[in-house]
């Protein structure tokens, strides 16, 4: 039997649904549910498979004010801010997960990851502990969540396929030491931190 989903502190199923691990592949993706306390093994792993300069990703939703209302208080789509670090070693990925991996990991908006330049291999940690991984060649990843005892499964079941209207999800910001996601773009100026656009949801 599969493990239980442990969610991030900043998400929550209003109703007591019950997720569990697991993953399933489409084409050039794998689609996995992860549990907190596993995502920095797998996405250290991630990292250490790729013997290659690497690029930083964090998607960030969009500031209020950025969004164009339809009439007063009312949105029609929103957006998210799309930040790249390029070229980062594998030591220096590492080191920002160190750095801030536990608010990235635990913060409900947020998506984050990282990629390689030469392969165009990418992996991705999102809302309700969905995490995506993209390659040109999937089959290559055979294998790589099942060293973190998650194995694959026909029908994956996320939290997107049990939220509803009558069972709604929460996602929050996660703050950590008075620090969010949101200082990340000014605390990583130093690292060559840019904003590369502005995308729809």
């Amino acid at each position: 039997m599969a493990e239980i989903l442990r969610l991030k502190k900043g998400c929550k199923i209003s109703l007591d649904t019950v997720l569990h691990e697991g993953y399933e592949v489409s084409e050039n993706y794998i689609t996995a549910n992860v549990s907190i306390d596993k995502i920095k093994d797998v996405l250290i792993h991630f990292i250490e498979i790729h013997d290659e300069p690497l690029f930083f990703i964090l998607e960030l939703p969009a500031n209020a004010d950025d969004e164009l209302e339809v009439k007063p208080g009312v949105v029609d789509s929103f957006h998210k801010d799309v930040y790249y670090i390029d070229g980062c070693s594998g030591d220096e990925a590492e080191v920002i997960l160190e750095e801030i991996g536990n608010i990235l990991y635990n913060d409900g908006l947020v998506s984050f990851g990282f990629g390689g330049h030469k392969s165009a291999d990418e992996i991705m940690f999102g809302n309700y502990n969905i995490l995506r991984i993209y390659s040109k060649d999937i089959s290559s990843f055979d294998g790589f969540l099942e060293e973190h005892k998650i194995e694959r499964v026909d029908n994956l079941v996320t939290a997107w396929d049990v939220i509803s209207k009558d069972n709604p999800g929460v996602c929050v910001r996660y703050d950590e030491d008075g620090k969010s996601v949101y200082d990340i773009p000014e605390d990583f100026k130093d690292w060559g931190i840019y904003l590369a656009e502005q995308r729809e949801e």
